[in-house]
């Protein structure tokens, strides 16, 4: 494909006029699995992780875009951006998608994502649908991605996170075998830790420890 002589002056949207997600549902997955894997990999300068990010793979078309709900790049450092333009990132696509579906998409919608992923590089390709707990993945082989057999207790090869579905949901494991938790989950867990200590201080304020002496 041939790149416009005009390139410079070509516009790159930053946004494709389309909602984040469609449902409250959708969102807070999308949310999730976005905030999962950016804490994942905090210490790693060199991982960009993004959610609903326009991803420009050829340069000189516009009209080849689409925006994965997170996407995760190796070999790319973090940092804010408009959209992820591929030439910019040293020619690298990003490696890992999700999708979650919503009653808004369709098949024809999907089935041109899938066919992107497919063309433009993507290595790992997860499908997960909250309404009905379906997850579905694809990883790479040669030119093609292929559908892995079983989505049980799989593990990415490039992101190391176990996928188990419970009581027909999505739970994300961390390797060091934590669950992705929502921002509610860890305002609770954290609420839990402080009643426990506070439990504690007193019990040992009763035994006459001084903590103020200390």
């Amino acid at each position: 494909m041939s790149t416009p002589t005009n390139a410079a002056s070509i516009t790159y949207p930053q946004s494709d006029g389309k909602p984040m997600a469609d449902n409250t549902k959708q969102f807070r997955w999308i949310v999730t699995i976005q905030g999962g894997l950016d804490a994942l990999f905090r210490d790693h300068p060199d991982i960009f992780v993004a959610g609903d990010l326009l991803w420009y793979p050829v340069e000189g078309h516009p009209e080849i875009c689409t925006a994965p709900d997170t996407m995760v790049a190796f070999g790319r450092p973090k940092g804010d951006r408009g959209s992820y333009l591929q030439w910019e990132e040293s020619g690298i696509a990003p490696q890992v998608v999700f999708e979650i579906l919503s009653p808004g998409n369709t098949i024809a919608g999907m089935t041109r994502k899938f066919r992107f992923y497919e063309r433009y590089g993507v290595e790992e390709y997860y499908l997960y649908d909250p309404d009905t707990g379906e997850l579905s993945g694809w990883q790479r082989e040669g030119a093609s991605l292929e559908e892995i057999a079983s989505m049980a207790g799989w593990i990415s090869p490039r992101l190391g996170v176990r996928f188990e579905l419970e009581d027909d949901t999505l739970v994300v494991y961390q390797p060091d075998g934590e669950r992705f938790a929502t921002y509610v989950d860890l305002m609770q867990q954290r609420d839990r830790e402080r009643q426990r200590a506070d439990r504690l201080a007193a019990r040992l304020r009763e035994l006459g420890v001084d903590f103020e002496a200390e």
